[in-house]
């Protein structure tokens, strides 16, 4: 079964894909509560939202998930980040624009999001530990590893972007 999702008049486009969110909605609940349990986790260490999502989008653009980045823009800017930053991101190393503590978590984030590399997983990690205490390090590892979940069902998926519906005027 394929999952109609609808173009920018609302026709029904058939993508080819089952959204498998919807197709096994108990293990996609055990994801959406591990987020949670993991949004806890980063609070209780102490990362900013902010930085949470920056992490968020960081492995999302690296996914090359749209549905995600969109959604993650959105929190992000509601979490009070800048557009500048966000605009920037995918340069952080580029730019003075990100902490410390920032750079840490998207130098461990990218590191988790492509594990192949030993050497470039150690420089991270080992770059994270004077920064971020191991909580926040525990913390930022989870954050990357559940947005990379999110970012494989979305994929499969082929969540769409919808289009941002004009807002109605009141009378």
């Amino acid at each position: 079964m394929t999952t109609p999702t609808t173009d920018s008049a609302d026709a029904p486009v058939d993508t080819g894909r089952i959204f498998i969110d919807k197709q096994s909605p108990e293990a996609y609940r055990a994801l959406v509560q591990t987020s949670e349990a993991v949004r806890a986790v980063a609070a209780g260490a102490g990362l900013d939202r902010t930085l949470v999502e920056l992490v968020n989008l960081r492995v999302s653009q690296l996914n090359g998930c749209a549905y995600c980045l969109d959604v993650h823009t959105r929190a992000a800017l509601r979490a009070g980040e800048t557009t500048r930053r966000l605009g920037v991101l995918a340069a952080w190393r580029d730019t003075e624009l990100f902490t410390p503590a920032e750079r840490a978590a998207l130098a461990l984030a990218e590191s988790v999001t492509d594990p192949a590399d030993a050497g470039v997983q150690e420089s991270a990690y080992d770059a994270a530990r004077p920064t971020l205490t191991d909580d926040q390090i525990s913390a930022v590892i989870w954050v990357a590893i559940t947005i990379n979940a999110f970012n494989r069902v979305s994929i499969m998926s082929k969540h769409p972007v919808r289009p941002a519906r004009p807002a109605v005027p009141l009378p």
